[in-house]
């Protein structure tokens, strides 16, 4: 086995402060003498004054230290002078753990003895918070699953808007060509982590994968709270929940923020912070990928635009493709969801021709989709084991797919899939009637 990699001694939440005049938000940790410093910006002000900005700003300044933390993986996190409740010591150390499983995994880092020291708080009441209602705030990346959220929002908010964080002067057109399909108005961050962070490898800082949704949904509620709006709406469908590998009975996510899990911790943060809103839950928890799809292929409109291939989203503006790359993990598994319900020549225009489906020297990553090799799920959000059998299985016997080589290399199947039990709603979900689609309410 590996060897662990030399750890930290400490790291320190030093401390965090609202500048309302430039609309910006400072976190300030350190790390065994190092000092961090991160800034995140909202470009169009809104309400500071509201006692419930002040609450999303300090729960930014929690979580936004995990990217400074894994720097080192120290055994003590030491909050300073920042004080937090049981609900949120407890919430703080699940938040390491899970949202740094994969990163400790691939790492060889046990973390399980991590300590988390600092004031205690007893809260007396939440704070109060009153927004406008039907005016949700829906985190968008421009895939599938963002998208499909915003359509079924539509007939259901009276003044939906999108939320998107880059870094300053940064923005990616697989996010900014969808976002203007949908008509909706977009709510801006701006996101500037410390400089060190991105000399990781010069300066031997450990690296590896961190729950950026957790600290995202942060952001977007901070969003919400300064324009008044009355819920963030996420677009995490059922499968997110579940873990990518298992170690010693304890399940690795690449997903984790999220996760089920993820979302109900969180929820009883803020049931205790915040009286009255903003509401966090994602609208696809009780669907699958599939559901999702279908949906999805039902939005011709979208088909030219949307885009969910990570070699868009590279740091580096020269590095990323203006299409999609059509041979990594990420656009296997999309062109494998959405084949059982698009035709394959708007697929194989999706791709520009170079559809995952059509190459027969991918036949590797789609067995590993499906669970037929030895390898693990991918460390990418895609969608579990079940579903890609069923895309499978859904997508096989269409005519337009007829002497696909990948397909009759995938099957038979070991076992048939539960097909229609993936085409409707199932599972735990926080979603309230008020923006809950017509799948959910019969």
């Amino acid at each position: 086995m590996t060897a662990s990699p030399p750890r930290g001694e400490s790291f320190h939440y030093v401390g965090y402060d609202i500048d309302a005049s430039r609309n910006r938000l400072v976190c300030r940790y350190r790390l065994d003498g190092r000092d961090f410093r991160e800034e995140i910006t909202f470009p169009d002000g809104g309400a500071w004054d509201e006692p419930a900005a002040a609450e999303t700003a300090r729960l930014i300044f929690l979580l936004a230290a995990v990217s400074y933390y894994k720097s080192a993986a120290p055994p003590v996190v030491d909050l300073g002078d920042t004080a937090v409740t049981d609900t949120e010591r407890a919430f703080l150390r699940e938040f390491y753990l899970d949202g740094l499983g994969e990163f400790a995994y691939r790492n060889n880092l046990d973390l399980s003895g991590l300590r988390i020291v600092g004031p205690r708080l007893e809260r007396t009441a939440p704070v109060a918070f009153s927004p406008r209602g039907g005016r949700p705030l829906v985190p968008f990346g421009g895939g599938v699953d963002s998208i499909v959220t915003a359509e079924l929002l539509r007939p259901l908010a009276k003044d939906p808007a999108l939320f998107v964080v880059n870094r300053p002067g940064d923005r990616f057109d697989a996010i900014e060509r969808p976002a203007r399909v949908t008509g909706f108005p977009v709510v801006r961050a701006e996101r500037l982590i410390d400089s060190q962070l991105l000399r990781s490898a010069e300066l031997g800082f450990l690296n590896g994968h961190v729950p950026v949704t957790g600290i995202l949904s942060a952001i977007a509620l901070l969003a919400a709270v300064l324009d008044g709006r009355d819920a963030v709406v996420m677009s995490n469908e059922w499968s997110a929940s579940v873990g990518t590998v298992e170690v010693d009975g304890r399940s690795v996510n690449h997903q984790y923020s999220k996760s089920e899990g993820f979302e109900n911790s969180l929820r009883s943060v803020l049931a205790e912070t915040l009286a009255g809103g903003p509401d966090y839950f994602s609208l696809l928890r009780p669907f699958t990928e599939l559901w999702i799809a279908r949906r999805f292929a039902a939005l011709p409109q979208y088909f030219d635009h949307f885009r969910s291939c990570n070699r868009a989203f590279h740091i580096d503006p020269a590095q990323r493709l203006d299409r999609w790359c059509g041979r990594c993990d990420k656009c296997c598994f999309i062109d494998l969801v959405l084949a059982p319900f698009m035709a394959e020549p708007a697929l194989r225009r999706v791709f520009d021709g170079r559809e995952p489906l059509a190459d027969v020297t991918l036949l590797g990553r789609f067995r590993t989709l499906l669970g037929l090799s030895a390898d693990n799920k991918p460390w990418e959000c895609v969608g579990d084991v079940t579903e890609c059998r069923a895309a499978t299985a859904l997508a096989a016997p269409r005519h337009d797919r007829a002497g696909s080589a990948v397909l009759a290399a995938l099957g038979p199947l070991p076992e048939e899939p539960a097909l229609e039990e993936l085409l409707v709603p199932h599972g735990r979900h926080f979603v309230p009637d008020r923006y809950a689609p017509d799948d959910l309410l019969v």
